[in-house]
This record gives C-alpha cells, sequence and structure tokens, in this order.
C-alpha cells in the first residue's frame, strides 16, 4: 500500500479512491485510467448532500473528512483523489492534517490559464460557493497577478452536466445564458482562456466550445490531476499485476438509474452500490 512515502507494494496495483459530491469527479477517473491503467479505482459520490455548493462549510468540511477517512479505513486505499474543487478549497488542508495516506486535490487552473493567456484577461467558470472561496483569490494573487480574473459562479450547470452524463443533452440556452456571466462583462470579450472551476464541467467543454469565441480555451484540469496522482504513487505501472476496475458508491439512492449505468460502464463500473455512512445525512438545522 502507499502510505507516508507514497510508494505502493511491489507488484500490488494502488488502490485510488476519487471523491466527488456527484458524478463531476467521472472526468478525472478517465484521465487516471489513462495515466495509470492497472491501477484500481474506487469512486465515491457523496449525493445525499448534493450539491455541495448549497450548503454550510463547517458542516461541510466536517462531513468531507469524516467520510473519507471512514472509506480510507474501509477500502484500504493507498491515495485519495478529491476530485471537486468545492471539497479541495474548502477541506483539502483538514483532509491532509488527518489523513493516513497521501492526497491529491483538484483546484481551478488559474495558473495554467495566465500562462497560455495572450490578452492577460482569464475567466473562471465555477461555482458560486468555489468563486467566493479566499483560495480563489490567493490563486490569483500568486499564479495571476498581471491579469484580470473574470469570474462566474454558475447555478445551473452542475446539474446539467449530471443530466448530460445519463445520456440527456445540454440545453444551449441555458449554456448561453451561463456563460453570459463570463463574455457579457463590459471586459468579457478579452477573455481568451477559461479556467474550469468544477469538474462536472468536464462534460459539458463541447457545448461550452459550441457558444463562445472560437479562439477561448479551455482548461480541464482533469489531466494534470491525473498526472499528480501518478507523481505521488511513485511507481511504475509496468510492475503491476493487472486488475483494474474498481467500485463506486453513492451516499443516497441514485435517480434516473438506467441512464446513469450507462455512463458509470464508459468508466469501467458496475451499478453504483449504497454507502452507509453513519453521519448526518441532511444539512443541519
Amino acid at each position: 500500500m502507499v502510505r507516508e512515502n507514497g510508494q505502493a507494494a511491489a507488484g500490488k496495483a494502488p488502490r485510488i479512491l476519487a471523491f466527488d459530491s456527484g458524478i463531476g469527479g467521472m472526468g478525472i477517473v478517465g484521465a487516471l485510467r489513462t495515466e495509470l491503467p492497472g491501477a484500481v479505482i474506487d469512486y465515491l459520490a457523496d449525493t445525499a448532500v448534493y450539491p455541495y455548493g448549497e450548503q454550510d462549510d463547517g458542516f461541510l468540511t466536517a462531513r468531507i473528512v469524516s467520510l473519507i477517512q471512514d472509506a480510507v479505513i474501509r477500502l484500504d486505499s493507498d491515495v485519495v483523489v478529491v476530485a471537486c474543487n468545492t471539497a479541495s478549497t474548502l477541506a483539502l488542508e483538514a483532509l491532509r492534517d488527518v489523513c493516513p495516506v497521501p492526497v491529491v486535490g483538484c483546484v481551478p487552473p488559474i495558473r495554467w490559464a495566465a500562462r497560455v493567456s495572450r490578452t492577460r484577461v482569464i475567466g473562471l467558470l465555477a461555482t458560486k460557493a468555489t468563486v467566493g472561496r479566499p483560495y480563489v483569490a490567493s490563486l490569483q494573487a500568486q499564479f495571476a497577478p498581471d491579469c484580470t480574473l473574470i469570474a462566474h459562479g454558475a447555478r445551473h450547470l452542475a446539474d446539467c452536466a449530471e443530466g448530460v452524463f445519463r445520456g440527456r443533452k445540454a440545453d444551449p440556452a441555458l449554456i448561453r445564458r451561463e456563460l453570459s456571466g463570463l463574455f457579457g462583462h463590459p471586459d468579457g470579450g478579452k477573455i481568451d482562456a477559461v479556467a474550469l472551476g468544477c469538474t462536472h464541467y468536464t462534460f459539458l467543454i463541447d457545448a461550452f466550445r459550441e457558444v463562445s469565441p472560437v479562439d477561448v480555451v479551455w482548461l480541464d484540469p482533469a489531466v494534470a490531476v491525473a498526472r499528480q496522482t501518478a507523481a505521488v504513487l511513485g511507481c511504475a505501472p509496468a510492475i503491476w499485476a493487472t486488475e483494474g476496475s474498481g467500485r463506486v458508491w453513492f451516499t443516497a439512492p441514485p435517480h434516473e438509474a438506467a441512464g446513469l449505468e450507462s455512463g458509470l460502464r464508459g468508466f469501467g463500473y458496475a451499478a453504483p452500490e449504497l454507502w452507509q455512512f453513519p453521519f448526518p445525512a441532511g444539512v443541519p438545522a
């Protein structure tokens, strides 16, 4: 197993725990399967309190830490990938303080946007909760101080992505309305790079491109997260016994099960199982 030094036992495929509030982290799972073929990737979605952006920060932090600690022990995970921007910007430090295995987070790729932008005007598309976090302001101050950052906290895109994953088509009118929060800004016409600050949006990139200026680059951090996970594991896939796959759990019964299961099969999973967790399922009063 991977423990403090991030090394897996010789000949043993590592067991990765990917975590999100819904199906958004599946984009990162896809990148992990490409980067680390043979790794066992378990997926835990905290659907009982989806969407995370509408929950209290203190409640969420305690819940995320307790849920992941419990899962690491029960699944014997070697590394945790927090495939959720809200969870990462809120609870990453607390998780690293208590988890017995390495924790890889997913944060908005503002540094990448600053690196590729020619106009020095960059966009951030995320949930309202993520956009408002001090962590995002610190990313800009550290990595994009010479850029104008136009951020939009979308209200409906995560739900749209959940539907697309289940086989529905994205509503172009909804996509246009949400993107107007970026490109309708007085300086929005200068945006040439947009950092995706919600893992759900991986499943909407094609829809974004259809209604946005052709020269805009959409930056999805999934591949970078997968590469960082590989670096943390620190072992070559060639030495692993071929295993792969893994299991998927939800903390609440799934909806639109047929479409969901079809989407999950595309990422190497069977039907989701229900994760039994003693933490209160609802939000605090």
